[in-house]
């Protein structure tokens, strides 16, 4: 596609951040690849943000993307494990922005609202309108499978985005 615009979804974790690459013209949509970033649970967390920045760098390297979306962290009732997701999403952001890349984000229920249309819905919802979107897609679990449709979300309101800053501006 020429004059694509190739773009990077995040799914951050501490265990397994998943990353989707595809590229947008106009409405069309094309998988571009999948997967996930893992880090050693048995290391200690220094260590674990390190792989994952590894990790993401290497394939923000390889897929040379545009511009990037990740994930907003919800809270829940672990503070500890809050407090470490957003330590794996604070990763998430500064490698795309560390490779002079517009970093997005989106709420969880705004992401599922442009993928399957409700701000609710189950895993194989979203698994199964990635199929439809892009039917070349392939992804080897959730977090690659959610990381795509982070990635589908901007490429949906990557145009609002812009023209809000512009009005704004």
């Amino acid at each position: 596609m020429t004059g694509a615009i190739r773009i990077i979804g995040i799914d951050p974790g501490l265990r397994r951040t998943g990353w989707g690459v595809i590229e947008t013209l106009g409405n069309s949509l094309r998988f571009i690849g999948s997967g996930t970033v893992t880090s050693d649970g048995d290391m200690d967390l220094a260590s674990r943000l390190c792989q994952l920045h590894d990790g993401l760098a290497d394939v923000v390297h390889l897929y040379q993307p545009e511009e990037a979306a990740v994930e907003q962290t919800f809270v829940n009732k672990d503070a500890v494990a809050t407090l470490k997701l957003g330590q794996a999403r604070g990763i998430a952001m500064l490698v795309p922005a560390r490779a002079g890349l517009p970093v997005a984000e989106y709420a969880p229920n705004a992401v599922k609202k442009s993928v399957i249309g409700v701000g609710h819905g189950d895993k194989q919802q979203i698994h199964m309108m990635l199929k439809i979107l892009m039917p070349k897609a392939e992804f080897k679990g959730n977090d690659a499978a959610d990381a795509l449709a982070i990635a589908i979300c901007h490429a949906h309101n990557r145009g609002g985005d812009r023209m809000r800053k512009a009005l704004a501006g």
